[in-house]
């Protein structure tokens, strides 16, 4: 079988040995129109939104279910950094390999110097799969969540919890 997406994602979740579904769809750059196609899909689906400080020395991926939304003030409070701000696509293409539409922690895997620091909702660490892009937005897999936080150990980069959210 031919995968969309990234042969990057693919590589590397063979070599960690790590199970997933693969699930082709049309063109899903939000939320909105991705839920769309998860009829069927037992996972809990993701929102990844991809930031920046303001000085723009610094850069966030924050990990939420699908249905919340990121209390973004407390995040700044936490941070101490001022106004949080999302990132723009040059930003993304240079610190995940990345375009708008198809932010996913799978981008980490081009982020060799680990400058993208990770938030996650407290909450994913309690579900059985999660479901991202693989690093495009015309496909889906799921991975068990044992296994992605295996994978985000693996690619090194720093991540902390949160329960800094919302829901719909």
């Amino acid at each position: 079988m031919e995968y969309r997406g990234d042969p990057l994602v693919y590589q590397t979740l063979n070599e960690l040995n790590i199970p997933f579904e693969y699930y082709e769809h049309p063109e899903a750059p939000t939320v909105e129109i991705a839920s769309k196609y998860w009829e069927g899909i037992n996972s809990s689906h993701c929102k990844n939104l991809f930031f920046r400080n303001h000085k723009g020395n610094r850069h966030y991926l924050v990990i939420l279910e699908h249905r919340k939304m990121l209390n973004i003030h407390q995040l700044e409070k936490l941070l101490k950094q001022g106004k949080l701000t999302f990132a723009s696509s040059e930003r993304m293409k240079r610190y995940l390999g990345l375009t708008p539409g198809s932010v996913s922690p799978f981008g980490l895997l081009h982020d060799t110097s680990r400058h993208v620091h990770l938030f996650i909702d407290s909450e994913l660490k309690n579900t059985q799969r999660l479901s991202f892009h693989p690093n495009l937005n015309t496909a889906s897999l799921v991975i068990p969540t044992i296994d992605f936080f295996r994978y985000l150990n693996w690619v090194g980069n720093t991540y902390e919890f949160i329960d800094y959210v919302n829901e719909l």
